[in-house]
Protein backbone atom coordinates (compact mmCIF):
# COMPACT_ATOMS: atom_id res chain seq x y z
CA UNK A 1 0.00 0.00 0.00
CA UNK A 2 2.83 2.38 0.86
CA UNK A 3 4.70 1.75 -2.39
CA UNK A 4 1.54 2.17 -4.46
CA UNK A 5 0.78 5.42 -2.70
CA UNK A 6 4.31 6.78 -3.10
CA UNK A 7 4.38 6.04 -6.83
CA UNK A 8 0.97 7.61 -7.37
CA UNK A 9 2.02 10.78 -5.56
CA UNK A 10 5.30 11.01 -7.48
CA UNK A 11 3.29 10.77 -10.70
CA UNK A 12 1.25 13.73 -9.46
CA UNK A 13 4.41 15.78 -8.93
CA UNK A 14 4.77 15.52 -5.17
CA UNK A 15 8.16 15.36 -3.45
CA UNK A 16 8.24 12.26 -1.20
CA UNK A 17 10.13 11.02 1.85
CA UNK A 18 9.41 7.32 2.30
CA UNK A 19 10.19 5.79 5.70
CA UNK A 20 10.27 2.01 6.07
CA UNK A 21 10.95 0.14 9.31
CA UNK A 22 12.77 -2.65 7.50
CA UNK A 23 14.69 -3.00 4.25
CA UNK A 24 13.99 -2.66 0.57
CA UNK A 25 13.31 -6.38 0.12
CA UNK A 26 9.88 -6.27 1.78
CA UNK A 27 10.77 -8.67 4.56
CA UNK A 28 8.43 -8.25 7.52
CA UNK A 29 5.48 -7.25 5.32
CA UNK A 30 2.44 -9.40 4.62
CA UNK A 31 2.79 -8.34 0.96
CA UNK A 32 5.98 -10.40 0.66
CA UNK A 33 4.27 -13.62 1.77
CA UNK A 34 0.83 -13.27 0.16
CA UNK A 35 -0.48 -15.27 -2.79
CA UNK A 36 -1.80 -12.05 -4.42
CA UNK A 37 -4.99 -13.53 -5.84
CA UNK A 38 -7.53 -11.11 -7.26
CA UNK A 39 -10.72 -13.06 -6.72
CA UNK A 40 -13.67 -10.91 -5.61
CA UNK A 41 -16.41 -13.49 -6.21
CA UNK A 42 -14.50 -16.33 -4.56
CA UNK A 43 -13.78 -14.14 -1.54
CA UNK A 44 -17.45 -13.19 -1.28
CA UNK A 45 -18.10 -16.48 0.51
CA UNK A 46 -16.12 -15.22 3.50
CA UNK A 47 -16.29 -11.43 3.33
CA UNK A 48 -18.62 -8.46 2.93
CA UNK A 49 -20.13 -7.03 -0.25
CA UNK A 50 -18.09 -3.82 -0.01
CA UNK A 51 -14.84 -5.82 -0.23
CA UNK A 52 -16.21 -7.51 -3.34
CA UNK A 53 -16.99 -4.08 -4.85
CA UNK A 54 -13.49 -2.86 -4.04
CA UNK A 55 -12.06 -6.01 -5.59
CA UNK A 56 -14.09 -5.53 -8.76
CA UNK A 57 -12.85 -1.94 -9.04
CA UNK A 58 -9.26 -3.02 -8.42
CA UNK A 59 -9.33 -5.76 -11.06
CA UNK A 60 -9.87 -3.04 -13.66
CA UNK A 61 -7.15 -0.87 -12.16
CA UNK A 62 -4.33 -3.40 -11.86
CA UNK A 63 -3.53 -3.53 -15.60
CA UNK A 64 -3.31 0.28 -15.62
CA UNK A 65 -0.98 0.29 -12.61
CA UNK A 66 1.23 -2.49 -13.97
CA UNK A 67 1.36 -0.84 -17.38
CA UNK A 68 3.21 2.14 -15.87
CA UNK A 69 6.02 0.00 -14.44
CA UNK A 70 9.22 -0.49 -16.42
CA UNK A 71 9.80 -4.04 -15.18
CA UNK A 72 7.40 -6.89 -16.08
CA UNK A 73 5.06 -8.31 -13.46
CA UNK A 74 3.25 -11.62 -13.94
CA UNK A 75 -0.48 -10.90 -14.14
CA UNK A 76 -3.28 -13.09 -15.40
CA UNK A 77 -7.05 -12.96 -15.48
CA UNK A 78 -7.90 -16.54 -16.43
CA UNK A 79 -10.47 -17.10 -13.68
CA UNK A 80 -10.58 -19.39 -10.66
CA UNK A 81 -11.46 -23.09 -10.53
CA UNK A 82 -13.11 -24.41 -7.38
CA UNK A 83 -13.21 -28.15 -6.67
CA UNK A 84 -14.14 -30.38 -3.76
CA UNK A 85 -13.99 -33.97 -2.66
CA UNK A 86 -17.27 -35.86 -2.56
CA UNK A 87 -17.45 -35.78 1.23
CA UNK A 88 -17.34 -31.98 1.14
CA UNK A 89 -20.24 -31.54 -1.31
CA UNK A 90 -22.53 -29.96 1.36
CA UNK A 91 -19.86 -27.35 2.10
CA UNK A 92 -19.51 -26.72 -1.64
CA UNK A 93 -23.25 -26.07 -1.91
CA UNK A 94 -23.02 -23.58 0.94
CA UNK A 95 -20.07 -21.87 -0.75
CA UNK A 96 -21.98 -21.70 -4.02
CA UNK A 97 -25.01 -20.26 -2.25
CA UNK A 98 -22.92 -17.39 -0.88
CA UNK A 99 -21.66 -16.58 -4.37
CA UNK A 100 -25.16 -16.68 -5.83
CA UNK A 101 -26.31 -14.16 -3.22
CA UNK A 102 -23.35 -11.94 -4.07
CA UNK A 103 -24.15 -12.09 -7.79
CA UNK A 104 -27.79 -11.21 -7.13
CA UNK A 105 -26.64 -8.09 -5.25
CA UNK A 106 -23.86 -7.27 -7.73
CA UNK A 107 -24.95 -8.56 -11.16
CA UNK A 108 -22.01 -6.87 -12.91
CA UNK A 109 -19.86 -9.71 -11.57
CA UNK A 110 -19.57 -12.70 -13.87
CA UNK A 111 -21.55 -15.56 -12.27
CA UNK A 112 -19.97 -18.84 -11.24
CA UNK A 113 -20.33 -21.59 -13.84
CA UNK A 114 -21.01 -25.21 -12.90
CA UNK A 115 -18.45 -27.69 -14.22
CA UNK A 116 -18.77 -31.39 -14.88
CA UNK A 117 -15.76 -33.59 -15.62
CA UNK A 118 -15.71 -32.43 -19.26
CA UNK A 119 -15.73 -28.80 -18.17
CA UNK A 120 -12.95 -29.35 -15.64
CA UNK A 121 -10.86 -31.17 -18.24
CA UNK A 122 -11.26 -28.27 -20.67
CA UNK A 123 -9.87 -25.84 -18.10
CA UNK A 124 -7.47 -27.91 -15.98
CA UNK A 125 -6.89 -31.29 -17.59
CA UNK A 126 -4.74 -32.61 -14.74
CA UNK A 127 -7.59 -32.29 -12.20
CA UNK A 128 -9.43 -35.12 -13.96
CA UNK A 129 -10.31 -37.86 -13.00
CA UNK A 130 -9.82 -36.86 -9.35
CA UNK A 131 -12.65 -34.30 -9.54
CA UNK A 132 -15.87 -34.75 -11.51
CA UNK A 133 -17.62 -31.52 -10.53
CA UNK A 134 -16.56 -27.99 -9.75
CA UNK A 135 -17.13 -24.29 -10.33
CA UNK A 136 -15.47 -21.83 -12.66
CA UNK A 137 -15.32 -18.13 -11.80
CA UNK A 138 -14.48 -16.24 -15.02
CA UNK A 139 -12.31 -13.12 -15.13
CA UNK A 140 -10.79 -13.50 -11.69
CA UNK A 141 -7.04 -13.05 -11.58
CA UNK A 142 -3.75 -13.04 -9.76
CA UNK A 143 -0.34 -11.40 -9.94
CA UNK A 144 3.15 -12.14 -8.71
CA UNK A 145 3.50 -10.16 -5.50
CA UNK A 146 7.28 -10.41 -5.36
CA UNK A 147 7.76 -9.27 -8.92
CA UNK A 148 5.43 -6.38 -8.14
CA UNK A 149 7.39 -5.34 -5.05
CA UNK A 150 10.63 -5.49 -7.04
CA UNK A 151 9.19 -3.53 -9.96
CA UNK A 152 7.83 -0.83 -7.65
CA UNK A 153 11.17 -0.66 -5.84
CA UNK A 154 12.88 -0.05 -9.20
CA UNK A 155 10.50 2.86 -9.88
CA UNK A 156 11.14 4.31 -6.42
CA UNK A 157 14.90 4.10 -6.87
CA UNK A 158 14.62 5.78 -10.27
CA UNK A 159 12.54 8.56 -8.69
CA UNK A 160 15.19 8.97 -6.00
CA UNK A 161 17.86 9.32 -8.70
CA UNK A 162 15.74 12.10 -10.27
CA UNK A 163 15.43 13.89 -6.94
CA UNK A 164 11.69 13.25 -6.52
CA UNK A 165 12.01 10.90 -3.58
CA UNK A 166 14.21 10.09 -0.62
CA UNK A 167 14.13 6.49 0.61
CA UNK A 168 14.75 5.88 4.32
CA UNK A 169 15.20 2.14 4.84
CA UNK A 170 15.47 0.68 8.37
CA UNK A 171 13.92 3.88 9.67
CA UNK A 172 10.97 3.06 11.90
CA UNK A 173 9.05 6.19 12.86
CA UNK A 174 6.53 6.94 15.57
CA UNK A 175 3.70 8.82 13.89
CA UNK A 176 3.34 11.54 16.52
CA UNK A 177 7.09 12.27 16.57
CA UNK A 178 7.31 12.29 12.79
CA UNK A 179 4.34 14.61 12.55
CA UNK A 180 5.85 17.09 15.01
CA UNK A 181 9.26 17.01 13.31
CA UNK A 182 7.89 17.47 9.78
CA UNK A 183 5.68 20.35 10.74
CA UNK A 184 8.62 22.04 12.42
CA UNK A 185 10.85 21.46 9.38
CA UNK A 186 8.39 22.56 6.68
CA UNK A 187 6.55 25.86 6.59
CA UNK A 188 4.00 24.39 4.20
CA UNK A 189 2.08 21.73 6.06
CA UNK A 190 3.04 18.37 4.46
CA UNK A 191 0.80 15.39 3.93
CA UNK A 192 1.65 12.43 6.16
CA UNK A 193 0.33 9.08 4.95
CA UNK A 194 0.62 6.15 7.34
CA UNK A 195 0.56 2.73 5.65
CA UNK A 196 2.52 0.92 8.36
CA UNK A 197 0.22 -2.08 8.85
CA UNK A 198 1.00 -3.79 12.14
CA UNK A 199 3.44 -0.99 12.91
CA UNK A 200 0.43 1.27 13.56
CA UNK A 201 -0.63 -0.60 16.71
CA UNK A 202 0.84 2.09 18.96
CA UNK A 203 -1.71 4.63 17.72
CA UNK A 204 -4.51 2.39 16.37
CA UNK A 205 -5.67 0.52 19.44
CA UNK A 206 -8.22 -1.70 17.68
CA UNK A 207 -5.71 -3.08 15.20
CA UNK A 208 -4.85 -6.76 15.57
CA UNK A 209 -2.83 -9.32 13.68
CA UNK A 210 -4.31 -12.44 12.10
CA UNK A 211 -1.66 -15.06 11.46
CA UNK A 212 -1.37 -16.66 8.06
CA UNK A 213 0.82 -19.56 6.96
CA UNK A 214 1.91 -20.09 3.35
CA UNK A 215 3.95 -22.66 1.41
CA UNK A 216 5.99 -21.97 -1.71
CA UNK A 217 6.58 -25.11 -3.74
CA UNK A 218 8.45 -25.94 -6.92
CA UNK A 219 6.43 -28.66 -8.65
CA UNK A 220 7.67 -29.53 -12.18
CA UNK A 221 5.10 -32.35 -12.40
CA UNK A 222 2.12 -30.05 -11.83
CA UNK A 223 0.64 -28.00 -14.65
CA UNK A 224 -2.17 -25.77 -13.46
CA UNK A 225 -2.87 -22.64 -15.46
CA UNK A 226 -4.97 -20.66 -12.97
CA UNK A 227 -5.65 -20.51 -9.20
CA UNK A 228 -7.48 -23.54 -7.81
CA UNK A 229 -9.44 -23.51 -4.57
CA UNK A 230 -10.26 -26.67 -2.69
CA UNK A 231 -13.40 -26.58 -0.57
CA UNK A 232 -12.41 -27.76 2.88
CA UNK A 233 -14.53 -28.11 6.05
CA UNK A 234 -12.21 -25.78 7.99
CA UNK A 235 -11.25 -23.24 5.32
CA UNK A 236 -10.98 -22.94 1.52
CA UNK A 237 -7.43 -23.85 0.53
CA UNK A 238 -5.92 -22.10 -2.46
CA UNK A 239 -3.18 -23.15 -4.87
CA UNK A 240 -1.89 -20.23 -6.93
CA UNK A 241 0.42 -21.13 -9.83
CA UNK A 242 3.11 -18.56 -10.55
CA UNK A 243 5.71 -18.65 -13.31
CA UNK A 244 8.39 -21.37 -13.59
CA UNK A 245 6.30 -24.07 -11.85
CA UNK A 246 6.19 -22.19 -8.55
CA UNK A 247 3.00 -22.71 -6.53
CA UNK A 248 1.81 -20.74 -3.52
CA UNK A 249 -0.38 -22.79 -1.17
CA UNK A 250 -2.21 -21.31 1.78
CA UNK A 251 -5.44 -20.85 3.69
CA UNK A 252 -4.81 -20.87 7.39
CA UNK A 253 -6.11 -18.06 9.57
CA UNK A 254 -5.20 -18.03 13.22
CA UNK A 255 -6.38 -15.35 15.65
CA UNK A 256 -2.90 -14.84 17.00
CA UNK A 257 -0.06 -12.35 16.72
CA UNK A 258 2.51 -15.12 16.99
CA UNK A 259 5.13 -14.65 14.25
CA UNK A 260 7.00 -17.86 15.00
CA UNK A 261 7.58 -20.61 12.46
CA UNK A 262 4.78 -22.64 10.89
CA UNK A 263 3.40 -25.45 13.02
CA UNK A 264 3.68 -29.10 12.01
CA UNK A 265 -0.12 -29.37 11.91
CA UNK A 266 -0.52 -26.45 9.51
CA UNK A 267 2.30 -27.71 7.29
CA UNK A 268 0.74 -31.17 7.10
CA UNK A 269 -2.73 -29.77 6.37
CA UNK A 270 -1.49 -27.55 3.54
CA UNK A 271 0.76 -30.21 2.01
CA UNK A 272 -1.90 -32.91 2.29
CA UNK A 273 -4.49 -30.63 0.69
CA UNK A 274 -2.15 -29.81 -2.20
CA UNK A 275 -1.41 -33.52 -2.72
CA UNK A 276 -5.12 -34.34 -2.61
CA UNK A 277 -5.68 -31.90 -5.49
CA UNK A 278 -2.78 -33.13 -7.62
CA UNK A 279 -0.52 -36.16 -6.99
CA UNK A 280 2.34 -34.32 -8.70
CA UNK A 281 2.82 -32.33 -5.51
CA UNK A 282 4.26 -35.49 -3.91
CA UNK A 283 7.60 -34.78 -5.59
CA UNK A 284 7.43 -31.00 -5.22
CA UNK A 285 10.27 -29.26 -3.43
CA UNK A 286 9.45 -27.03 -0.49
CA UNK A 287 11.10 -23.68 -1.22
CA UNK A 288 9.69 -21.74 1.72
CA UNK A 289 7.30 -22.09 4.64
CA UNK A 290 6.34 -18.62 5.77
CA UNK A 291 4.21 -16.95 8.41
CA UNK A 292 3.05 -13.36 8.58
CA UNK A 293 0.40 -11.23 10.25
CA UNK A 294 -2.44 -9.60 8.36
CA UNK A 295 -3.30 -6.16 9.82
CA UNK A 296 -6.96 -6.45 10.76
CA UNK A 297 -9.61 -4.24 12.38
CA UNK A 298 -12.53 -5.55 14.49
CA UNK A 299 -14.94 -5.80 11.54
CA UNK A 300 -12.26 -7.33 9.24
CA UNK A 301 -12.75 -4.39 6.85
CA UNK A 302 -10.33 -1.72 5.64
CA UNK A 303 -10.47 1.84 6.84
CA UNK A 304 -9.03 5.24 6.03
CA UNK A 305 -8.73 7.62 8.96
CA UNK A 306 -8.36 11.33 8.34
CA UNK A 307 -6.51 13.10 11.12
CA UNK A 308 -5.70 16.72 11.78
CA UNK A 309 -2.83 18.42 9.94
CA UNK A 310 -3.12 16.45 6.69
CA UNK A 311 -2.60 13.03 8.25
CA UNK A 312 -4.11 10.03 6.43
CA UNK A 313 -3.95 6.57 8.00
CA UNK A 314 -4.71 3.51 5.86
CA UNK A 315 -5.02 0.10 7.47
CA UNK A 316 -7.04 -3.06 8.05
CA UNK A 317 -6.69 -4.59 4.58
CA UNK A 318 -6.67 -8.01 6.30
CA UNK A 319 -6.43 -10.90 3.80
CA UNK A 320 -7.56 -8.72 0.90
CA UNK A 321 -4.53 -6.47 0.43
CA UNK A 322 -3.78 -7.14 -3.23
CA UNK A 323 -7.46 -7.60 -4.04
CA UNK A 324 -8.51 -4.13 -2.85
CA UNK A 325 -5.42 -1.91 -2.59
CA UNK A 326 -5.97 -0.04 -5.91
CA UNK A 327 -9.49 0.87 -4.76
CA UNK A 328 -8.19 2.07 -1.39
CA UNK A 329 -5.48 4.03 -3.20
CA UNK A 330 -7.99 5.76 -5.48
CA UNK A 331 -10.19 6.72 -2.54
CA UNK A 332 -7.26 8.19 -0.60
CA UNK A 333 -6.08 10.18 -3.62
CA UNK A 334 -9.60 11.50 -4.20
CA UNK A 335 -9.71 12.65 -0.59
CA UNK A 336 -6.39 14.47 -0.98
CA UNK A 337 -7.75 16.25 -4.06
CA UNK A 338 -11.21 17.21 -2.79
CA UNK A 339 -11.38 16.53 0.99
CA UNK A 340 -14.16 14.10 0.17
CA UNK A 341 -14.43 10.86 -1.75
CA UNK A 342 -17.54 9.83 -3.60
CA UNK A 343 -15.74 6.67 -4.71
CA UNK A 344 -15.42 5.49 -1.11
CA UNK A 345 -19.16 5.93 -0.63
CA UNK A 346 -19.84 4.02 -3.83
CA UNK A 347 -17.56 1.14 -2.83
CA UNK A 348 -18.48 1.11 0.86
CA UNK A 349 -14.98 1.93 2.11
CA UNK A 350 -15.02 3.48 5.58
CA UNK A 351 -13.41 6.94 5.68
CA UNK A 352 -13.63 8.58 9.09
CA UNK A 353 -12.15 11.55 10.88
CA UNK A 354 -10.01 10.48 13.82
Amino acid sequence: MGRLMALALIERGHRIDLYEAQGADGQGAAAKVAAAMLAPLAESAITELNVVKMGQHSLKRWPQILGKLNQPVFFQQAGTVIVWHRSDAPEARRFQGHMQKTHALLPTLSPAQMLDSVGIEALERELVPKFSSGLYLPHEGQLDNRELLTAMLHELEQAQARGQLTLHWHSAQELSSLEAWLHQKHKDEPWIIDCTGMGAKTHWSQLRGVRGEVLRLHAPDVHLSRPVRLIHPKYPIYIAPKENQIFVVGATEVESEDRSEVSVRSSLELMSAAYSVHPGFAEARVLEINTQLRPTLPDNLPQIQIGASKVIKINGLYRHGFLISPAVLDCALEWMDHQRTDLAQELGLSVIRS
